[in-house]
């Protein structure tokens, strides 16, 4: 439900897609990579996904740090764009 209710249209559509979809078959550390995702304000998370920010000031936190599930989500959200999901 956290995916769908995130407060920003695009993220509510990126995130709750996915959640619906390939995140249930996650290997428990992209799980984990996951919910730590979901604290992250949806301004930064966009940009993260959207790969127009790929650095972070703040080092233990950030697009470089949930790289593996932002490609994951970025991948999924491309393709449902392309019609193949």
């Amino acid at each position: 439900m956290r995916s769908w209710r995130r407060g920003m249209k695009e993220m509510d559509l990126i995130l709750g897609h996915f959640a619906d979809g390939p995140l249930a078959d996650l290997p428990e550390d992209d799980l984990s990579a996951y919910e730590a995702l979901l604290s992250e304000n949806d301004q930064d998370l966009y940009l993260w996904v959207t790969r127009r920010v790929t650095e972070n000031p703040d080092p233990d936190r950030g697009p470089k740090q949930l790289s593996a599930i932002l490609d994951r989500i970025a991948d999924h959200a491309a393709g449902r764009l392309a019609g193949q999901g």
